[in-house]
């Protein structure tokens, strides 16, 4: 009875978001709101940048204030259909407290958007009530390995309460935050999206198990996403298409795959991937101001 409840809700709150239901990923709007520029952790995959123009996860034009963000939705959903407002960045979006207060201002606004949040998941399970509190209704966490061996391979620094860790002891506490914030969150009833980045030779034969890790610990859903080939993977041939499609057919026998992620900006509002109609901070219509 419990599942089938959870699997209403998500449901519910799907059919409206175009990050997690495919359906209608080119129809209804996100905002990506670029008020996070802080990160505890460093992957070997990311470089984070403002006022650049590479359209990827990580960059943004500019970083906003709260009262900045709420002008900029309120502009937004004026002009164009909007079902969610998001912070993803282009730190992560617990490692900076405007993120939460952003999330309660919008609330009271802007009752109907779905709130939703990426993080690297090392703080969502201490926040986790105060996640559901504030309204927040889907979370995706990036788990990229649930072996810290494989995990050590991929993250350089974890910053936890005022002390950096490295190597396996990194990649175990972060993993272990990770599975207890899937958990948590999932209690709550937050609905779970897992993002798994694909690195050749070092995680590719291992996203299923991070599928069958995360299903049993409440995911409703799966990203596996091809590497960017920066910082320390810079020189990491990016998985093709036939490599990416079996890795998900294998995770499709544990949790639904949403195959549709355009690998956004933090700073990207509009309809995702449509012509004309898909806009970043540093690309914004003339009609927006």
């Amino acid at each position: 009875m419990q599942e089938d409840k959870k699997m209403q809700h998500f449901a519910h709150v799907t059919q409206a978001h175009p990050c997690f239901n495919e359906k209608i990923h080119d129809k209804v709007g996100r905002i990506h709101i670029p008020i996070a520029p802080k990160c505890n952790i460093q992957c070997g995959f990311c470089t984070r940048k403002i006022t650049d123009k590479e359209n990827r996860p990580g960059v943004a034009s500019c970083i906003m204030s709260v009262d900045e963000a709420i002008e900029h939705i309120r502009k937004t959903t004026s002009q164009m259909p909007i079902s969610v407002v998001g912070v993803a960045g282009p730190g992560d979006a617990l490692d900076n407290p405007e993120t939460l207060i952003l999330f309660k201002k919008v609330r009271e606004e802007f009752p109907d958007l779905i709130l939703c949040m990426s993080t690297n998941g090392l703080l969502a399970a201490d926040y986790a009530q105060q996640i559901a509190d504030v309204g927040v209704k889907t979370v995706t966490i990036t788990i990229n390995a649930v072996d810290p061996k494989i995990g050590a391979e991929i993250y350089d620094d974890i910053e936890y309460d005022g002390k950096i860790y490295h190597g396996i002891e990194g990649a175990k506490l972060l993993l272990d935050h990770q599975l207890k914030a899937v958990e948590k969150l999932s209690d709550l009833g937050v609905i779970i999206k897992v993002n798994s980045v694909v690195i050749p030779g070092v995680n590719d034969e291992h996203i299923v198990e991070i599928a069958k890790t995360v299903k049993a610990k409440g995911a409703s859903i799966m990203n596996v996403l091809p590497l960017i080939p920066l910082n320390k993977f810079k020189d990491v041939k990016k998985p093709g298409c036939g490599e990416l499609s079996t890795i998900r057919k294998q995770v499709e026998e544990y949790l639904p795959v949403f195959r549709a992620c355009s690998q956004c900006r933090a700073d990207a509002f509009g309809i995702p991937g449509v012509k004309d109609q898909d806009f970043s901070l540093e690309m914004v219509p003339n009609s927006h101001y």
